[in-house]
């Protein structure tokens, strides 16, 4: 009995070190599983991605200045345009009115005065302007009108050819006045334009020169030349300066 109970109690303290033993194998198994599993990864960072337009200043300057030169193109294109339906005019207003007539004294002294500005807007200018060509062009016509004894027709010609030439000598009255910029074109022709947003005319082609005047939309200016972007205007009053492209359009 008493090698019996013996047995019992080392079968049981057996039974209770086995135990044990897989319940801390356990624990430890489960320790290196846990650290061998790989840690998580960090979830990547999220980057904003913003189209950035970049702007080339010399590209912007290059379409500037073939804008204005279309302005310019457009306005000689429509100067040229409204003398020749004036002429058109005249000529149906003429056969329309044989009766009357100018006398031949009249139409020789309009030709005469003709040639003498035709001339002074030759003398002294190394590259002959545009009104100079158109001017000459009509002084012929004049001459040829007059030897057909169309004194009338002599006489409007010439008047026309005068017209010119007073518009050259009032732009290179405005030029001479304020005088020349380097870099400065002039226009072919006169541009008439219209302020589209209110803006200042300046006294040179640029944001660091003196402000002459404010011009209110809807002002009406006529263009001379141009520098860059910026274009020498003067208005209804006599006032001139300078003042952005952008803030300028042709009329309607």
């Amino acid at each position: 009995m008493a090698c019996g109970a013996d047995c019992f109690a080392n079968v049981e303290e057996v039974f209770l070190v086995r135990h044990w033993f897989l319940l801390l194998f356990a624990i430890v198994l489960s320790s290196a599983c846990s650290q061998s599993k790989p840690p998580a990864k960090p979830p990547a960072p999220r980057v904003a991605r913003e189209t950035v337009m970049v702007r080339d200043p010399e590209l912007d300057r290059r379409v500037a200045r073939l804008d204005l030169l279309l302005l310019a193109k457009d306005a000689e294109i429509e100067d040229l345009q409204a003398k020749l339906e004036d002429t058109r005019a005249e000529v149906v207003r003429a056969m329309a009115k044989l009766q009357t007539v100018a006398s031949r004294a009249q139409a020789a002294s309009a030709m005469a005065e003709a040639e003498v500005s035709l001339q002074s807007m030759k003398l002294g200018v190394g590259e002959e302007p545009p009104e100079a060509t158109q001017a000459t062009r009509l002084v012929r016509q004049s001459a040829t009108e007059f030897n057909k004894q169309n004194y009338a027709g002599a006489l409007y010609l010439a008047n026309q050819a005068k017209t010119l030439a007073s518009s050259y000598r009032g732009r290179l009255s405005l030029g001479n006045r304020e005088g020349s910029r380097p870099g400065e074109t002039p226009f072919a022709v006169p541009i008439r334009l219209k302020v589209t947003t209110r803006g200042n005319i300046r006294e040179g082609p640029g944001t660091n020169f003196g402000i002459s005047f404010a011009a209110e939309p809807g002002t009406l200016l006529t263009g001379h030349s141009y520098a860059d972007e910026w274009i020498r205007v003067s208005d209804e009053a006599g006032r001139s300066g300078w003042i952005f492209r952008s803030l300028v359009s042709r009329p309607d």
